[in-house]
């Protein structure tokens, strides 16, 4: 008896070898980071970028040198726009910043304080230092350090240590981030698949900054341990933490005055 036509496809569609359907990251053959990266972007389309972004924010060993240029090669292929791609992105470096932020705020100068006075090596006058820095540089170094491997995701927390404010923070994260992040979406945007030459020329820059922090922190260790074994050390030991922290708290009334008294001035002068 012949078989009917429908008969015909059913065994025919029974008898085909099965294809497994391939993930975006196979397609490409992408894998590791790279291609868990795409398969997110792919199954959730912008978000996902603005996720991973925001992860490396919280886990710098996340690299956005390979997100970044990824989100721009997936825009190509048409899940979402460059203009998604970009605002996502910089959207997932601002809400991971402003979790640092958050942290270094609730850490706060005391926490901190007890915690540096307790380590080897460390002194919190090494932290006074490094705040009377922050105070004059730090709108600059918030900015620039969004531009900066490492860098990008640890100056958040003496932000929230030092309570900049947070709206002036979050436009200088804004800002830095969106201008990071628009250079390397635009770059893998351009690149297409050939998207891995803008993770090599950032590879590089992201080595010579691991360097540079190594060799410092290797000679700054040097220079303490000799220090101390020499014993010629500054006397910072001799001063509580309590002392510190309200001699800190002084300085910081005088310096509130003093840019009290420059607005002052300043609408006097408009007036």
């Amino acid at each position: 008896m012949p078989l009917t036509s429908s008969s015909a496809l059913t065994i025919a569609a029974q008898s085909a070898p099965q294809i497994a359907a391939q993930s975006a990251s196979e397609e490409a053959g992408l894998t590791g980071i790279a291609g868990w990266s795409v398969d997110l972007m792919d199954a959730i389309g912008a978000p996902g970028a603005g996720l991973l972004v925001a992860a490396e924010n919280l886990f710098p060993p996340l690299p956005s040198e390979i997100i970044l240029p990824l989100a721009g090669f997936t825009a190509t292929q048409g899940g979402f726009t460059l203009w998604e791609a970009i605002f996502w992105t910089t959207l997932g470096s601002v809400v991971g910043a402003m979790a640092l932020y958050g942290l270094g705020a609730w850490l706060g100068r005391r926490r901190l304080y007890l915690i540096v006075d307790r380590l080897p090596l460390v002194d919190v006058h090494d932290v006074e230092r490094t705040e009377d820095w922050f105070d004059k540089y730090g709108p600059y170094t918030i900015f620039l350090g969004r531009m900066v491997p490492l860098f990008r995701s640890l100056i958040s927390i003496p932000a929230g240590v030092e309570r900049m404010p947070f709206w002036f923070f979050t436009g200088l994260t804004t800002i830095g981030s969106l201008i990071w992040n628009t250079i390397f979406v635009v770059a893998g945007w351009i690149l297409g698949a050939n998207w891995h030459l803008m993770e090599q020329w950032a590879g590089v820059f992201s080595n010579i900054v691991y360097v540079v922090v190594i060799v410092f922190l290797l000679w700054w260790v040097v220079k303490r341990v000799l220090k101390i074994s020499k014993g010629r050390t500054d006397g910072s030991r001799e001063e509580s933490v309590e002392e510190i922290l309200e001699r800190r708290a002084r300085k910081d009334e005088q310096m509130r005055h003093q840019r009290e008294e420059k607005k002052a001035a300043r609408r006097a002068k408009r007036a």
